[in-house]
């Protein structure tokens, strides 16, 4: 899981259920760089920036995510 301010290129989305495809269509797929910007005050959802604009996923749906350091 990336820190706030850490950036890290995707790798693969973890499942085949319908998160995964949404996360997919959502633009995170492979190889896209991901920064993470912020936590909500009690820790969830969490806050990333990717492809130009922020997208805020559930702590569950971050997990589902494989990223390396960039």
């Amino acid at each position: 899981m990336l820190k706030v301010g850490e950036s890290g290129r995707v790798v693969e989305i973890a499942g085949g259920d319908e998160t995964s495809v949404r996360l997919l269509e959502m633009g995170l797929t492979p190889g896209v760089v991901v920064e993470r910007v912020g936590t909500a005050p009690l820790g969830d959802p969490l806050e990333f920036q990717l492809r130009g604009y922020r997208l805020s996923l559930r702590r569950s749906e971050a997990d589902l995510v494989t990223v390396e350091p960039c």
